[in-house]
Parts: structure tokens; C-alpha cells; sequence
């Protein structure tokens, strides 16, 4: 019914997953990630605690193969599909007997991709090149998987919903709880594509790209990202059209005037004085 890669970054040390099915909101039930701790799927016919008792596993300093090992003898989870990342990289799964066919498990470097009720053979192949060879960072990288495994098929059954999860690979603390992504398409008719969506969003907010953001945010903010925009490329009339259409709008020109110390919007102000 699903398919996902899990992997480890060496070059930061990220430990992340991207899951795939069709079932609705498949970030609920298959994904768990913790900050400096791993990373789990679990999916097939697993029971809902099986995932919990594999991150407590990992919490505790076991090796995710033993882990896997356990699972795989115990008869409660004969129809499991796992799969457990450590922070080092030490990576594991195993698909049980009575999981859905066409089922497998690959791992590799760091990394692993599973699935079951595939469309064909060759979705995990096809998500693992595509893994290895992409480029930028771990999130790109998971998500060319997902998109190489639907491209080949993905669930039998058709698309429904999709998760991005990545975590720092040392544990979270008061000043940052290493949660690095965090997106879920919960009901979609192709929810990889929504997922890459959510991930390119996700990029422009955190790289201040206010270009992409007067395009793409929810629409009462845009004039906002259009007036920042324009400031960012010296366009005067731009910017000061942009901020009447948002002094327009209900509440907005209260906001304004309670941001006014905001650096940002101090870059407006100066380019129209």
C-alpha cells in the first residue's frame, strides 16, 4: 500500500523519510523521526505501536539491525514492513511474509527504500538510482526517490497522500527542536507533485525569496512579498503600488504600522522616501 526511502545526510548528519500510498494521510501512520535519535517506517499490516517500540529502541542505543531482527520474530508482526535509521547511518528492514506483493525492501549507503502493493518490480530500483544520484540537499534528495518510485507505478491502488520528514542528527535542545521539514499532503489526487510544491514553498520562505512568494503565497499576503520584492530589485513604483493594495485590505495597515520597526519592511520604507 505504500512506499518510502529513509537516508541519513553524511555531509550534515540529517536523518530523514518520504512516504508515499494511497491511504489518507500517510505522514499519521508510516513515518517517525526523532532529532539525534532515527528514523522508522512502518508500514504494511504493522500494528500502530510497532513504530514507537522501534524509536524506543533506537532512543535506548540498539542497533537497528538487532531491532529488525526482533520484529521480524515476533508473530504479532508477521505482516510488518520496517525499516529504522540510527544517527550514525546504521540502516535496517524487513519485509515480512504476509506483506502485500509486489513487496520488497533495498538498502543501501545510509539509506533504504521500501514498498508493497506496488504497481511494478520497478519502483525500488528506481527510487534508490534515483537517491544515489541526486543532487542539493537531504530533503531534493528524498523526494527525487518518491518521484522516481511514483514515476515507475507507485501503489497499485493509485495516489492519495504523501510526507516529508527530516530531523537533525543530534538531539533537539531549548533553542532548536531539530525539526528541519515537516510537510504532509493528507488528500491528493497526485500528492508527489504537492509534496515538491510544499518543499519548493517551504524554500522560498526560508531563503527570503519574495519573488516566488508574491506568486505563490495565500493571497492576502502576496502584495506584502510583492512589496518586499520590488524593494529587494530597487523598484519604487512596484513597491509603493504593492503597499497600498496591502494598506487596502482589512487589518492590514494596522499591521503595518505595528511592524514598522521590522528590518524588512525598513528597506520598503527607504527606497520610497
Amino acid at each position: 500500500m505504500t512506499f518510502s526511502v529513509v537516508a541519513r545526510d553524511p555531509a550534515t548528519g540529517e536523518l530523514g523519510i518520504a512516504v508515499s500510498s494511497c491511504i489518507l494521510a500517510v505522514g499519521r501512520a508510516v513515518p517517525s523521526a526523532r532529532p539525534g535519535i532515527g528514523v522508522v517506517a512502518v508500514q504494511a499490516r504493522s500494528r500502530r505501536g510497532l513504530g514507537q517500540s522501534l524509536m524506543a529502541g533506537l532512543a535506548d542505543g540498539a542497533d537497528p539491525a538487532d531491532l529488525v531482527r526482533a520484529a521480524a520474530h515476533a508473530a504479532e508482526d508477521v505482516d510488518r514492513q520496517i525499516a529504522v535509521l540510527d544517527p550514525t547511518g546504521r540502516v535496517a528492514a524487513d519485509t515480512g511474509r504476509g506483506s502485500f506483493p509486489v513487496s520488497g525492501h533495498l538498502v543501501g549507503d545510509q539509506m533504504s527504500v521500501q514498498g508493497n502493493m506496488l504497481a511494478s518490480p520497478e519502483v525500488l530500483p528506481a527510487m534508490a538510482q534515483a537517491y544515489t544520484a541526486a543532487r542539493g540537499d537531504l530533503p531534493d534528495r528524498l523526494l527525487a526517490a518518491l518521484t522516481a518510485g511514483q514515476d515507475a507505478g507507485g501503489d497499485v491502488r493509485g495516489r492519495q497522500s504523501a510526507a516529508l520528514l527530516v530531523v537533525s542528527g543530534t538531539p533537539a535542545s531549548e533553542e532548536d527542536d531539530g525539526v528541519r521539514m515537516d510537510l504532509r499532503v493528507d488528500d491528493s489526487g497526485d500528492p508527489v507533485a504537492q509534496l515538491r510544491m510544499l518543499r519548493n514553498l517551504q524554500r522560498a520562505y526560508d531563503e527570503r525569496d519574495y519573488e516566488t512568494l508574491a506568486l505563490f503565497a495565500p493571497e492576502g499576503a502576496r502584495d506584502l512579498y510583492a512589496a518586499l520584492a520590488a524593494s529587494q530589485r530597487g523598484d519604487r513604483d512596484a513597491a509603493r503600488a504593492a503597499l497600498e493594495a496591502l494598506r487596502a485590505r482589512p487589518g492590514w495597515a494596522a499591521w503595518l504600522a505595528a511592524m514598522a520597526g521590522d528590518t524588512r519592511l525598513a528597506g520598503v520604507s527607504r527606497l520610497l522616501e
